[in-house]
């Protein structure tokens, strides 16, 4: 079991490495990476996350970055994967806690508390399409965590904000994992063509390290998909 977890920490620090720099390789040779079986382009949007199981905490909204790929396994149907470069997770309007320090404490008595988690995921996910524009899909996603810090915030007596940001990320484990699914619909009814869509992850796995709290990320995903370098033959009617 303890290999498996190396394994999977390898593969998606590997994946984390690479993924600035495919970003950009995408740019210069999307056209080679494209092909009569698959689609590869840019995904970008903002999400919406949620710490499901968390007392009083309210969405938090981010912008999520990556690349994908569009896998032909046989007519209209595709395996859809990828990863998302940048995709924060977190929550805000949560009560502060105390630190220790009686001084810092007292200030920030009163205050809010904002969770940021970083993690690069990977959708894995079935891909049907219909009449090549609207597509539905689902499938599982799993995630490595890379930052998380935890934000404090309380307005001071002369209405200016006072913030806090401290490292957390001892509070959560490195290892995240869901259900993901959602609907989309392309621009244009050529096999590559952009795409705007809207996904829902819902986190399975408890992702505190903290005994007797459970947090449990989900996020809903608004995103534009353009694939690059793709084929000049395919058919571009609407």
């Amino acid at each position: 079991m303890h290999m498996k977890k190396i394994l999977i920490a390898v593969y998606f620090i590997a994946m984390g490495h690479l993924a600035h720099s495919q970003v950009l390789i995408s740019l210069l040779f999307g056209e080679k990476l494209n092909s009569d079986k698959i689609e590869f382009g840019l995904t970008g949007g903002d999400n919406i996350s949620f710490i499901n199981d968390l007392p009083n905490s309210k969405p938090l909204n981010h912008f999520n970055l990556g690349f994908y790929f569009h896998i032909n396994l046989k007519n209209s149907q595709y395996l859809s994967t990828g990863v998302l470069v940048k995709s924060n997770v977190g929550a805000s309007g949560m009560d502060t806690y105390p630190i220790g320090d009686p001084d810092f404490d007292d200030v920030f008595a009163d205050g809010e508390l904002t969770k940021k988690i970083n993690y690069f995921y990977v959708p894995i996910m079935y891909h049907q399409r219909f009449n090549n524009r609207w597509y539905l899909e689902g499938g599982f996603q799993l995630g490595l965590r890379t930052k998380a810090y935890d934000i404090f915030e309380v307005t001071d007596g002369y209405g200016g904000d006072v913030t806090y940001k401290t490292w957390a990320g001892d509070d959560y484990k490195r290892l995240d994992a869901g259900l993901i699914g959602g609907v989309g619909y392309k621009f244009k009814k050529n096999i590559k063509s952009t795409a705007a869509g809207i996904n829902y992850y819902y986190g399975l796995m408890n992702v505190s390290t903290i005994s007797d709290v459970t947090m449990k990320n989900s996020s809903i995903y608004f995103y534009v998909k353009i694939p690059i370098g793709a084929g000049k033959s395919d058919d571009t009617g609407s």
